[in-house]
């Protein structure tokens, strides 16, 4: 199951433990999930388990449903704080204790600011003219203000404002904004600019601030932690800032080099925000801004500053760009772009198409070779903004098999992979076809339970064995990143799609829900894709199994997943039932079932890599 769910699933069993060697055999009561003195923020919970189909299960005195191998999922409103639950069956009780948190900021009581609410919470630089905002949570009616550079800014109380649900709502169809009461939200914003040296005044917003000390245009400008004051009830307290703000001088601007391969640029200055192409090792960018650990490049995305490192006394990157030249390769053509600096970039991927983007770059170009080619028709390219260049690769065919970007100094290389070779023979189409198949999670990284607490790491690898046979079978050479119960890191796991490059790449895993699912009808087959050279791999084997097994359709998801993110190769994601639906999970773990599942699977990539030749 995918990465962000499971860690939602407790795996502690209640009543006795098991291994997947007794997946099928009738045990006592069991509560797979959730365990005692478990926490969530859910409004509801569901509880995994299983007890002998003989007699009734009762939670708090109700009689729940169960499938007719005795396992059950029912869900339980919670209210918050601590919620009491009694698990019986015949003569065996299990007491279960599950607390609800709070997500809502506590309004602090009397003269005080509520816990962690004072912002910005990092150390942050920005550069002069932008906006800085402070917040904080404090009782209502109260006066609230910042002391920054000697001058005070007026926090206002904010208006009711909705609260957005997390990702994972998506996977339960529960994904609608809510409203939440901002009641004791005080906001307030300024915007710091450098003046002219003639001038002894620091520039509010519209206002001018005499008086106030003149920053050195040429140095960064350090005002040091804000001081948050709090007036109520004609008494006051002031409370420090976990925070510094500085202002970056435009003159001296330091300059990044990415030393990672591949350096995750994202929208935002922290792990939720989303990923956008990752910088090939050796990208240099010049630093907007800072927050915590986190830097803003020059074209807008941000960075962790332990992939990179700062170049002393560079100035900030700027190339031309004049020819641009190709090479043919057996499997792949590769596009050069020689540039004087190594420069951020970024890829689209669209229906017969591929878009590059150079940034902080300008184009001379006027001599662009690229011969007949087996993949691209033409090569486009427009200067969209003075320091952002865009070529369009227009392909000969939709489906892409894949790219890779690399830095071989400051020359910018991207590959292209050209379509695998097509089969001649009936009886094996799939030779000259390299696939991976990726049993997800193992060894520590048990993945989702079943009601009987067989693991999904057992069954992921049992039906990706049985799927790596009847690809065999019809000719194909397969990759399996895992053959035993070993541990793989999902970096490992990757690097493997990258380094074989083969036609296409399979993770095989079996679904669960987040807490407030509803497990009992939540059930299916599901397919997860990331790049649009996956997307239609992603459908169509989701409709081949869904109609040839007979099975519910979950749906197909775009999702930024370790593995559906490798660029190298189609790669697509598969959950082939829910552990936690007890109907399901009867088919999951039957020998028959699974030999039906890796047939269905391993005859919908025959056809599929037969419909896109």
């Amino acid at each position: 199951m995918i990465e962000l769910v499971k860690n939602l699933l407790g795996l502690v069993i209640f009543g006795c433990i098991l291994t997947s060697s007794v997946a099928l055999a009738e045990p006592s009561l069991i509560v797979v999930f959730p365990q005692t003195n478990y926490q969530t923020s859910a409004q509801k919970i569901f509880f995994l388990g299983t007890a002998p189909p003989n007699g009734q299960v009762l939670i708090n005195s109700k009689p729940i449903n169960r499938s007719k191998a005795g396992h059950f999922s029912p869900s339980f409103p919670l209210q918050l704080g601590e919620n009491l639950f009694t698990v019986r069956h015949q003569n065996q009780e299990l007491q279960i204790k599950v607390t609800r948190l709070n997500t809502s900021p506590e309004l602090p009581q009397g003269l005080a600011f509520a816990k962690n609410s004072l912002t910005p919470a990092a150390d942050i630089a920005r550069l002069p003219g932008e906006i800085i905002c402070f917040s904080a949570i404090a009782p209502p009616k109260a006066n609230v203000s910042v002391k920054l550079a000697n001058q005070t800014i007026a926090l206002s109380p904010q208006p009711q404002q909705a609260q957005l649900p997390s990702n994972l709502a998506a996977l339960t169809g529960q994904n609608q904004p809510h409203a939440q009461s901002s009641v004791g939200k005080y906001e307030g914003c300024m915007t710091l600019q450098q003046p002219d040296p003639a001038f002894s005044s620091l520039i509010y917003g519209n206002n001018i601030i005499s008086g106030a000390v003149v920053p050195d245009s040429s140095k960064e400008v350090d005002l040091g932690q804000p001081q948050f004051q709090l007036t109520l009830n004609g008494k006051t307290i002031t409370q420090p800032g976990t925070g510094k703000i500085q202002i970056l001088s435009r003159a001296q601007l330091p300059v990044s080099e990415v030393t990672v391969e591949s350096g995750v640029a994202r929208t935002g200055p922290s792990t939720d925000y989303s990923r956008l192409t990752p910088l090939p090792k050796g990208t240099r960018a010049t630093v907007t801004g800072r927050e915590g650990e986190w830097f803003r490049l020059d074209y807008g995305a941000w960075i962790n500053s332990q992939e990179t490192r700062i170049l002393p006394g560079a100035i900030p990157p700027q190339t031309i760009i004049r020819s641009v030249g190709y090479r043919q390769l057996s499997d792949a053509t590769e596009i050069v772009f020689p540039l004087q600096v190594p420069v951020p970039v970024s890829v689209q991927q669209s229906e017969q198409a591929l878009a590059l983007t150079l940034y902080n770059t300008t184009a001379q170009t006027d001599i662009i070779r690229l011969d007949d080619d087996p993949l691209i028709s033409r090569l486009d390219w427009q200067q969209e903004t003075p320091e952002q260049v865009k070529y369009t690769f227009n392909l000969k065919k939709a489906q892409q098999w894949g790219y890779k970007l690399r830095y071989d100094g400051t020359t910018l290389v991207l590959a292209l992979r050209h379509p695998p070779k097509i089969g001649n023979t009936r009886r094996k189409p799939l030779v000259n076809f390299k696939i991976v198949l990726d049993p997800g999670h193992g060894g520590k990284e048990s993945g989702a339970s079943g009601p009987t607490g067989y693991l999904e790491k057992d069954v992921n690898l049992v039906v990706s064995k049985l799927l790596r046979d009847e690809l065999l079978k019809l000719g194909a050479t397969v990759i399996m990143t895992r053959e035993d119960d070993k541990e793989v890191s999902l970096v490992e796991r990757q690097a493997i799609i990258n380094q074989e490059e083969p036609a296409i790449a399979l993770s095989i895993h079996h679904n669960s829900l987040p807490d407030n699912g509803d497990a009992e009808k939540t059930k299916g087959f599901g397919t997860f894709w990331y790049h649009p050279q996956a997307h239609n791999l992603a459908i169509f084997l989701q409709n081949y199994v869904v109609k040839n097994l007979g099975k519910p359709y979950y749906g197909v998801f775009w999702n930024n997943l370790a593995l559906t993110r490798p660029a190298a190769a189609p790669s697509v994601l598969l959950e082939l039932g829910f552990m936690s639906n007890p109907d399901e999970f009867e088919q999951i773990v039957n020998p028959e079932e699974q030999k039906k599942m890796a047939n269905a699977i391993a005859q919908g990539i025959t056809e599929w890599f037969r419909s896109v030749r």
